[in-house]
């Protein structure tokens, strides 16, 4: 039981992981005149970081990467999005519960709504009818909720399989476990399809995103650090970080 309740979870963080590769396609356009790795105080750990990460890479083009270009090339647009919407909903559900701890009001009574109304107008969340009724999504998870009570972010590191994390985020990953609503799902076979099903379906996303970071002449490390580090401390501080880089 343990077992199939860790592989769950590390399924889940492999989808997150998919996002930061198009986080770093979009920096490196942004940062387009950078054309080489680049030294990081953040990141005292990176020949070991930079093992992991080809490890992951590995693990991705063998396993992600084909699973989810069939998905993309089988599946009609409109039901990839209703997938995505479907695990979003679910996703809402601990955002919710960080935006409380955070104290952030005004994003909890949102983020409650956007809840309610897809979930019971939106058909169990495959229809996102919440943003077209301009009720915004706030993400939000526990390693924010730290960073907003003053836990700084501490050393950048790479997780084998979970992918790009700092330690105050890998602290709060057994809480994230255990506060997502598939991590308390009973069944195992279906938290477990439904976990891969979120990875590939996230994974999908960003296919392209992966091309054009991976064609392009630069360190994809760096940038895929400098990319996550940069959107995470954003996110802590909702796109408003302090001009002092001590609370990194």
């Amino acid at each position: 039981m343990k077992t199939s309740f860790f592989s769950s979870f590390a399924i889940n963080r492999i989808a997150k992981h998919a996002r930061w590769v198009g986080a770093a396609a979009a920096f490196s356009l942004i940062a387009g005149c950078a054309t080489g790795p680049q030294a990081n105080p953040a990141d005292p750990f990176e020949p070991m970081n930079r093992g992991v990460t080809r490890f992951n890479d590995t693990v991705d083009e063998a396993v992600l990467v084909p699973v989810a270009t069939a998905y993309q090339r089988v599946l009609p647009s409109m039901v990839r999005t209703g997938v995505g919407n479907f695990f979003g909903n679910l996703g809402d559900v601990w955002s919710f519960a960080n935006s409380v701890a955070q104290l952030k009001l005004q994003n909890s009574a949102e983020t409650f709504m956007r809840v309610n109304v897809n979930t019971f107008f939106g058909l169990g969340g495959l229809l996102d009818i919440a943003t077209e009724a301009g009720i915004d999504r706030h993400e939000e998870d526990f390693g924010q909720t730290l960073g907003r009570w003053g836990v700084g972010a501490g050393p950048y590191v790479v997780l084998p399989v979970f992918g790009p994390s700092t330690l105050r985020d890998t602290a709060a990953l057994p809480v994230d476990r255990a506060g997502s609503v598939l991590g308390n799902m009973n069944d195992v076979a279906w938290r477990n399809s439904l976990a891969f099903l979120e990875a590939v379906d996230t994974r999908a996303k960003y296919l392209r995103a992966g091309r054009l970071l991976d064609d392009a002449a630069l360190d994809k490390y760096t940038f895929t650090r400098d990319a996550f580090l940069q959107h995470r401390r954003n996110d802590v501080y909702d796109g408003n970080p302090p001009d002092d880089e001590g609370g990194k």
